[in-house]
C-alpha cells in the first residue's frame, strides 16, 4: 500500500520531501513509517526526514480534534459510515481506556508510543471519545509525536 502510494507522488513529480511530508500525514503510516522510508529508501539526513515527518504528522491534528466529531455525527446518518465510526471508536476506546485516566499526560504517552495504532490520528480520536479539550489536547499530541519521532529517529539510525 505504501509503495503504491509512494509511486502515485512520484508520478506527481513530488519530491522526495514532498512524499515524506504526504506519508506523515496518512493515518496507518504517520511519521513511524515516513522517517523509516525517508532515511533507508531515500537516503535523507535523519534531522530533515525528522523535521518533515514531524510537521506532516501534525498537519491532520487539528482538522481531527475540531472538525471529526460533527463530521462523524452527520455521516453517521448512513448506515456504511455508522458502522464504520463505530468500529473506529469502540477500537479506539479499547486501546486507549487505561491511558486515558491521566488525562493530556496520558494521551501523550499513548501517541509517543511507536506501534501501529498509537499515532496522531488515534490519539486525536481518543481526545474526542475522553473529552479532551483541544488546548490540552494539541500540545499533548504534540509531545507524543515529538517523543515518537525521536524513538523512531534513534531506532532508524541504527540501520
Amino acid at each position: 500500500m505504501l509503495d503504491s502510494f509512494v509511486s502515485f507522488l512520484k508520478s506527481l513529480h513530488f519530491s522526495q520531501e514532498m512524499i515524506t511530508f504526504c506519508v506523515s500525514m496518512l493515518p496507518v503510516f504517520e511519521l513511524r513509517g515516513a522517517i523509516p522510508l525517508a532515511v533507508l529508501h531515500f537516503k535523507m539526513p535523519l534531522v530533515m526526514a525528522y523535521l518533515l515527518a514531524w510537521a506532516g504528522n501534525l498537519v491532520p491534528i487539528l482538522p481531527l480534534i475540531y472538525f471529526l466529531e460533527p463530521i462523524r455525527k452527520f455521516l453517521s446518518r448512513f448506515s456504511l459510515f455508522k458502522k464504520f465510526f463505530d468500529w473506529l471508536y469502540r477500537r479506539t476506546y479499547r486501546r486507549s481506556r487505561r491511558v486515558m485516566q491521566y488525562g493530556a499526560i496520558g494521551l501523550t504517552l499513548f501517541v509517543a508510543i511507536p506501534l501501529p495504532v498509537t499515532g496522531a490520528w488515534t490519539g486525536s480520536v481518543a481526545a474526542i471519545i475522553f473529552d479532551i479539550k483541544p488546548r490540552y489536547a494539541f500540545p499533548a499530541i504534540i509531545g507524543g509525536v515529538t517523543i515518537a519521532g525521536i524513538i523512531v529517529s534513534s531506532l532508524v539510525s541504527f540501520f
